[in-house]
């Protein structure tokens, strides 16, 4: 069947290259994610915000070392990109921030994020989305990335609305929580 339109991205845009580390200011790094981190990946889950948010915990570091896997993985599949924001002196793992959901024939992305608790409060999460998207809007070549969260979630609204992204709309009952249905607000950015 013939493509009427060609795809804004090619296969191999992400592959064809090893994922970059982006520095981010204010003495922070966003760089691929390693197996050492395993145990920070538990430690952050158990916090009881981040399992407020979250369909999953991390009771091992196995399986925090699982989901690294599949993180790595995501950058050579074309299907994702995901890095740890670290403090760039100590290389203490501070939240993560990632692209799911790639459609590379329209340019498009989710992002996500989260914070370890030490880390709240002092601008990391906004940092370190504002250097992903920016980088991914301008060198990685994406041209609509989209961030969701629920309604009930204040931080999360107010590092969209810091990062740039303008709220589209309100997707009703969207998400299955551990305490029933949210309504997820739906944000983007655009090149």
């Amino acid at each position: 069947m013939p493509v009427l339109v060609a795809p804004l991205m090619s296969a191999g845009c992400l592959a064809g290259s090893a994922q970059p580390s982006l520095p981010v200011a204010g003495g922070l790094l966003l760089r691929p994610w390693l197996a050492k981190d395993a145990a920070a990946v538990v430690k952050v889950f158990q916090d009881p915000a981040i399992q407020q948010w979250h369909h999953r915990r991390a009771d091992s570091e196995e399986e925090a070392q699982e989901w690294i896997e599949k993180w790595q993985r995501g950058w050579q599949d074309e299907t994702g990109a995901n890095w740890a924001v670290v403090d760039d002196d100590s290389d203490t793992v501070l939240g993560r921030v990632s692209l799911s959901s790639v459609i590379l024939m329209g340019g498009q992305a989710e992002i996500s994020y989260w914070t370890a608790p030490s880390a709240r409060g002092s601008g990391v999460c906004s940092r370190a989305v504002t250097a992903v998207t920016d980088w991914a809007l301008g060198e990685a070549g994406f041209h609509r990335l989209e961030l969701g969260h629920s309604a009930a979630n204040p931080a999360s609204c107010r590092v969209a609305v810091k990062a740039g992204f303008t709220q589209e709309g309100v997707r009703r009952k969207a998400m299955l929580h551990a305490d029933g249905w949210h309504d997820m607000h739906l944000h983007a950015r655009v090149r």
